[in-house]
């Protein structure tokens, strides 16, 4: 497995006290621009305090960044911007909880970003170039969507009128 794009590794037991802000440089952007299939990212910066419970170390914090990709309609790259709030929990290797293949269970609020990590330290940056990775809407549309469909005589969903024979059905329903 290669290296992280944007690695900040972090010893839990010499927390960095206050805020921790984090920059993204030039290659670092480009590099994950490329791992998420989009055109550009044009800054990337998040701020971090950390607090610990129960043997893992809590991370909440915001992300801000401004992206480039290619419109979903148009394939015209357009550029925007996002802010994303975020809580991790990171857990060393083994105290996670133990499940079984294909075994239900139910996920508590606590379990939804837990991030096991191995050995002295756990790498922020990839945290947050996944926080960053969910983000992004792959389908995004840019400010011309609108337009391209009206060009192409494509209807959107708002304006379509529902059709066939569950729509017909529906409709007597709604008469009586």
């Amino acid at each position: 497995m290669s290296a992280p794009e944007l690695s900040r590794p972090i010893k839990p037991r010499a927390l960095p006290a206050g805020t921790m802000t984090i920059e993204a440089d030039e290659a670092e952007r480009a590099a994950l621009a490329r791992r998420f299939g989009i055109t550009a990212i044009h800054s990337l910066n998040s701020e971090v305090e950390f607090g610990e419970k129960d043997g893992a170390v809590l991370a909440e914090g915001k992300l801000a960044a401004t992206l480039e990709q290619p419109c979903a309609v148009t394939r015209e790259d357009f550029t925007y911007k996002v802010s994303e709030t975020f809580s991790l929990r990171f857990v060393p290797e083994g105290q996670l909880g133990e499940y079984e293949e294909d075994a239900e269970f139910e996920l508590t609020e606590e379990d939804l970003d837990e991030i096991e990590y191995e050995g002295e330290t756990f790498d922020l940056g990839e945290a947050i170039a996944q926080e960053l990775a969910l983000a992004i809407d792959p389908y995004r549309e840019g400010p011309n969507a609108d337009d391209a469909r009206t060009e192409a005589g494509i209807a959107s969903d708002e304006e379509r009128t529902p059709s066939g024979p569950l729509a017909e059905a529906l409709k007597e329903l709604r008469k009586g």
